[in-house]
């Protein structure tokens, strides 16, 4: 019985993954599969509780996050049960709450998703659950979950810790598989056979076709060997998952340049909540000599904004940067001169410098190294935002002198909530028990954790050169195709004649002259099969100043999001590319965008009933 009800949980946790994307605001086919069992997730928990749909909403917590959201609410208003409750190292705890308890105002953690509108001096934030669940969430995991609470309806409350334990080491669970013999480009190639994503076509206008995904800047597909080291993580004693936990740190480690006598390795849910347990930090050892400042660039997600203005006693300086999405290094010298050296403002000092490491909406690569050198010769330290550089570039923290560095799995092929604090060890300055409870809220998501391990291993061997080669490749054919289609407008880098060329990836936001990005994201799914992402990308300051949004609209556009729930705002449209696609995913791309233009008041009819049957067929697969 514990046997099958393991299997039954795979193949439900295994169908996900084939059509899995990031929830909210994507237009393909995957990402309104993902959604669409995301939500469901919701329902089930409730039912398991035997509780009423329109009276609860469901929150989706790391344990550390649902520890702090209960204190929040009201004695009696809540009920929780976690993954742990099953016998299951996935680190979900859900919170169902009582709709009218929900907490008012700014959410306890904020960051990636937790805002709609967001300007430099206000905010305007989502509706639960997404206010409280800051950043990407354990999608896959919490899907898992799920299924795993319809499987003890089914059978019993303990069947999962009836279900034996895999006879494997951690070291056969990280490094031994059928690809373990070669690297470099035939690696690649072996690796890219093993995708895990829906085998048949998906409906469109012009019949089915098979999909194409585009969004891998919002979330990252995952491959046969990182997914077998998952499942096997889930059937480990908690020893052995001790070993794979302790294994990945040496891992992660070697993966960007942080040596473990040097660095502390925290694992939390996601890079949100990495940056957000830093601000914690910081705010509770301020100096009563003088004013903390964080310096802060136009180019950061929220998750790299919201947190330092919410933190107590910190403020927030922003820098620009030009249109192709560069900070001007000579200009940045002279502010933190003026601040930390000739004390031109008075008490206050920019003690960090907290900056992406690759933006998720111009696709730019920050001079890490000349920062870093800039930021501590005035006495800052430095943050980087790393989920859209690790599986980009070569990182290296030690020698670049990166003092605090936070990246989430799920860009970098591992989507099953795992991310990484790394920080000098000297400077998380909690408690020994604040921290080993901050470990221990990371480490219960033992199974993410071994996946994450897998897939960096993987890109180790491959090479993160080879990487990039791949994928300047695809960017250049990407752009060169969109600068021959009329209307199109490319922001930031439009070719390889940019001087600064090298330090641009595969992520490209467009507009097209007449039709807004939520129709234009939603014509490419509806036409070609293809999954991208639209809107401002949790970067509300950068693509309002692309888009040359003035203070006033500015102004007006926070009054209407108040006012109304449900109105799209001027955005961009995003392709980001990843290691899985290929020069015909851009082909393709390309034509389909291509016809699109030529006949823009053209609609599609019919084709959205076939993808709802689509998405409801692909839950039927996962769900009971």
């Amino acid at each position: 019985m514990a046997a099958n009800a393991t299997e039954q949980l795979k193949r439900s946790v295994l169908a996900a993954l084939e059509t899995y994307s990031n929830v909210h605001r994507g237009s393909g086919h995957f990402s309104q599969a993902t959604t669409f069992l995301y939500n469901q997730a919701g329902g089930i928990v409730l039912e398991h509780l035997k509780l009423t749909k329109g009276r609860y909403k469901v929150v989706f917590l790391s344990p550390a996050r649902a520890e702090a959201f209960k204190t929040r609410l009201r004695p009696g208003s809540f009920h929780c049960i976690s993954s742990k409750d099953v016998g299951l190292p996935l680190g979900v705890c859900a919170i169902a709450v009582r709709r009218t308890k929900l907490p008012k105002g700014a959410p306890f953690e904020t960051g990636g998703g937790t805002a709609r509108l967001v300007s430099p001096d206000w905010v305007v934030w989502t509706g639960p659950p997404e206010k409280f669940e800051a950043g990407t969430p354990a999608i896959i995991n919490v899907i898992a979950f799920a299924r795993a609470l319809q499987l003890t309806s089914k059978y019993s409350k303990e069947i999962f810790g009836q279900a034996g334990t895999e006879k494997l080491s951690a070291a056969e669970i990280l490094y031994n598989d059928e690809l373990s013999d070669i690297a470099g480009s035939e690696l690649l190639e072996k690796f890219r056979q093993t995708l895990i994503t829906f085998p048949d076509k998906v409906p469109t206008a012009g019949g089915e076709k098979p999909f194409i995904n585009l969004d891998n800047g919002a979330s990252t597909p995952t491959f046969l060997p990182v997914w077998e080291a998952f499942s096997k993580t889930l059937l480990c004693d908690g020893k052995v998952q001790q070993e794979v936990i302790s294994e990945v740190k040496t891992i992660c480690s070697r993966f960007i340049g942080a040596p473990l006598a040097d660095y502390e390795m925290v694992f939390v849910s996601n890079a949100t909540e990495a940056i957000n347990l830093v601000a914690k930090n910081i705010s509770r050892q301020l100096s009563q000599s003088e004013d903390f400042v964080v310096l802060n660039t136009y180019l950061e997600h929220n998750s790299n904004d919201l947190p330092w203005r919410m933190a107590d006693g910190i403020s927030v300086l922003r820098f620009p940067v030009d249109d192709d999405g560069f900070l001007d290094l000579k200009k940045l010298e002279t502010v933190l001169c003026d601040y930390n050296e000739k004390g031109t403002f008075g008490k206050k000092r920019i003690r960090l410098l907290a900056v992406s490491g690759a933006s998720n909406v111009l696709g730019t690569f920050n001079d890490l190294a000349e920062i870093s050198r800039i930021a501590h010769h005035y006495g800052a330290r430095l943050l980087v935002d790393a989920a859209q550089l690790v599986a980009r570039r070569r990182v290296d923290m030690h020698n670049t002198g990166i003092d605090y560095l936070a990246f989430s799995a799920h860009k970098a092929y591992a989507p099953f909530g795992s991310g990484l604090l790394a920080a000098r060890k000297e400077l998380l300055n909690f408690t020994p028990a604040e921290l080993e409870n901050y470990k221990a809220s990371g480490e219960e998501n033992a199974a993410g954790i071994a996946a994450l391990g897998k897939s960096l291993s993987f890109l180790q061997r491959i090479g993160i050169d080879l990487i990039e080669q791949e994928e300047r490749t695809l960017t250049i054919q990407a752009l060169k195709g969109l600068s021959a289609i009329p209307g199109v407008k490319v922001f930031g880098m439009k070719g390889p004649e940019s001087p600064a060329f090298d330090r641009k990836g595969g992520v490209i936001v467009l507009s097209v002259k007449g039709i807004m990005p939520n129709v234009l994201a939603r014509r490419l799914a509806e036409q070609g099969a293809i999954g991208v992402r639209y809107g401002c990308h949790c970067s509300h300051l950068l693509v309002k100043r692309l888009l040359r949004v003035s203070p006033g609209l500015e102004k007006f556009q926070g009054i209407i999001a108040r006012m109304f729930s449900r109105v799209n705002f001027p955005g961009v449209t995003r392709i980001s590319i990843g290691i899985e696609n290929s020069s015909s995913d851009i082909e393709t791309f390309v034509n389909t965008l291509k016809t699109i233009v030529s006949n823009p008041r053209s609609t599609v009819k019919g084709v959205k009933s076939h993808i709802d049957r689509f998405v409801s067929g692909r839950a039927a697969e996962v769900f009971e």
